[in-house]
């Protein structure tokens, strides 16, 4: 996958009919290999989220475009949302379809997404009564069972309680060696170490730096952001 000089603008209200453009993202390319863990880290606010949304297919960019082969892309991020109104099994399916599999292979992997989130009890209620940990736990599960060709992590692994941590981290340190391509968005400077290849470093919506992951962590750790 090739990501070239991509730019996402956003409109801001300024008052009664009346706003103002945000470029979230001016500049941003790079290349991710199939079967590299590549890391991305920067600041709050430099456009980490935006990047993943245009390469999931969520938004499109307003300049740049992305060069793929890949057929099937799944965002695994805590803003990441479902229906409200419907049940974990629905959102399920749904989510999943969404991703490109199809409505009979994700109520076949319905057993074992449900096994994973250790939501029996709870698959069938709305998820607007479920707790935050519990839609982490769900959204995890999808992704993971829809089986994407990249898959993208937004600051996922430090979510729900101890157990559910140490298990997503094992599936995703599976896939990683099992040669996924996945791409991770984090502040936990542990986890980039043991996880990634490569780090891009993305600072007021522009690449900033890519390379060994030491090399970028030592650089974005001495600028003090």
């Amino acid at each position: 996958m090739r990501v070239c000089n991509i730019g996402v603008c956003y409109k801001q209200k300024r008052g009664f009919m009346r706003s103002s453009e945000y470029w979230a993202l001016k500049n941003v390319s790079f290349d991710i290999f199939h079967g590299e863990t590549l890391g991305v880290i920067g600041r709050n606010g430099v456009g980490k989220s935006s990047l993943l949304k245009v390469l999931a297919g969520v938004i499109k960019p307003d300049r740049g475009h992305i060069e793929t082969m890949v057929d099937s892309v799944a965002l695994l991020g805590l803003q990441v949302g479902f229906k409200q109104t419907l049940s974990g099994r629905d959102n399920a399916i749904m989510n999943g379809m969404m991703q490109g599999v199809s409505r009979t292979v994700m109520e076949e992997k319905l057993t074992e997404i449900i096994g994973f989130t250790e939501l029996e009890g709870f698959i069938d209620q709305p998820v607007c009564n479920y707790s935050a940990g519990m839609r982490a736990r769900l959204r995890f599960a999808i992704a993971i069972q829809s089986d994407p060709d990249v898959l993208l992590i937004d600051e996922a692994l430090g979510v729900g309680d101890a157990g559910f941590r140490k298990k997503s981290a094992e599936v995703i340190k599976s896939r990683i060696a099992s040669d996924q391509t996945v791409l991770i968005v984090s502040h936990d400077m542990d986890t980039l170490r043991g996880l990634c290849q490569r780090i891009l470093w993305v600072d007021q919506g522009e690449t900033r730096m890519i390379g060994p992951v030491d090399e970028v962590l030592y650089q974005y750790e001495s600028s003090g952001r």
